[in-house]
């Protein structure tokens, strides 16, 4: 009887071990291991936080502990550049809150200004690897810790990695850390896995919001003029569109080498003065009727050398809380003119949410960028698009 219930042990454990092996040779995602079991919280290494949005940032290292490492050419500490930011103190600026006009602010806005000088944090995660050798296009996603599944749509659809006619393309997110402060231990933990397993994600600490857009554009400029002032092109967009890889290398195909930047353009559009919208700024923040052109955030493409131009830019203004708008603040001060280009739809196809056309496929496959798309929709789309498709007629947009 002891003997069936060690052989029937062994059995057990054999089975498990190999399910284990098998979802780590898949890179099962985060969100599908070990689901619904709690897990016991490593403790928390001490890292100084900065408060921003009423908020204070904190988290641990789950990896670093470690003491092999899957792959030791990833190793920050070895290279000859780094992130020089390790340490935030960061306090509020209490000479402006003594202004009449600040005092009229909404408590956001008064919160933004009043850490507005706050301008780069420590590193939790990179990977300066990712530039080492020719790169050709570098696509760069915005995405926020919680939106796994996003993440994970792109990786299986139009940022892959890969090489193309000799043309090599690598993929980056870029996260801040989590907004809600309940759920920020355990999210990190996952983002740690995450990252262990795609080697993919660059990671500051300060706190994904919507006024913090602006942090994470300055914060990747920066990087970029450290690690990665060679790559030749970059796409950068949100984790919520459809983009055609092949499209834009063809696009590319025929641009001399000078300040590209190209886009969704919004040319003559005015500040929002209205408080219940999402993009509203007071007259005391922005008092100008018109905002310079700007490419919208969903997804533009720009030249290598520009971009390191716009870091050094970026440093001389104050940031502003629009992140795309701040480039196009950025652009103006360089006299770069963004342009606008038909194969970048981000508002969809067309403006209409419901028509019939922001979900046909054939339009798709023409353009470069289309906003917005959830993760399933997105899957669906990049099959249709890449199946035996058949369109009354191409829609010449390159």
């Amino acid at each position: 009887m002891l003997r069936k219930k060690m052989i029937y042990k062994s059995v057990c454990l054999s089975f498990v071990l190999v399910i284990m092996v098998t979802v780590l040779q898949r890179g099962t995602a985060p969100s599908h291991f070990l689901p619904g079991q709690p897990q016991k919280e490593p403790p928390q290494e001490p890292v100084k936080a900065q408060k921003r949005d009423g908020v204070f940032s904190k988290t641990g290292n789950f990896w670093k502990s470690r003491k092999e490492k899957a792959h030791p050419e990833a190793d920050t500490e070895t290279q000859v550049k780094s992130w020089d930011v390790t340490t935030t103190n960061c306090t509020a600026n209490q000479n402006i809150s003594k202004m009449d006009w600040f005092k009229g602010l909404e408590p956001h806005f008064r919160q933004f200004l009043l850490y507005r000088h706050c301008r780069y944090f420590p590193m939790l995660i990179n990977h300066p690897e990712k530039c080492s050798g020719d790169i050709h296009l570098l696509i760069v996603v915005k995405s926020i810790i919680t939106q796994h599944d996003r993440r994970e749509a792109i990786r299986r659809t139009w940022g892959q990695e890969k090489e193309v006619d000799g043309k090599r393309i690598k993929t980056l997110f870029l996260l801040g850390t989590a907004s809600k402060e309940e759920e920020r231990a355990n999210y990190q933990k996952l983002l740690d896995y995450e990252n262990h397993i795609y080697r993919d994600i660059l990671q500051w600490d300060f706190l994904d919001s919507f006024f913090n857009l602006t942090l994470k554009e300055v914060h990747f400029l920066k990087w970029l003029n450290i690690y990665c002032d060679s790559v030749r092109y970059i796409f950068k967009g949100d984790d919520d569109v459809f983009v055609s890889p092949g499209n834009i290398l063809e696009f590319l195909e025929s641009k001399k080498e000078g300040d590209l930047f190209v886009g969704d353009v919004l040319n003559k559009a005015r500040p929002i003065r209205k408080k219940e919208n999402k993009y509203y700024i007071p007259s005391a923040l922005y008092n100008k009727s018109n905002y310079p052109p700007y490419a919208g955030g969903g997804g533009f493409l720009m030249d290598g050398p520009l971009a390191v131009k716009l870091h050094k830019i970026s440093e001389t203004l104050e940031l502003y809380p629009i992140d795309d708008v701040f480039l196009g603040m950025c652009l103006e001060i360089l006299k770069v003119a963004p342009i606008r280009h038909e194969g970048f739809k981000t508002f969809g196809i067309v403006k209409n949410k419901n028509s019939k056309m922001n979900k046909e496929p054939c339009f798709f496959r023409d353009m470069m960028v289309v906003h917005k798309l959830l993760p399933t929709e997105l899957l669906q789309m990049w099959d249709l698009v890449h199946s035996n498709l058949t369109c009354s007629r191409k829609v010449n947009v390159l």
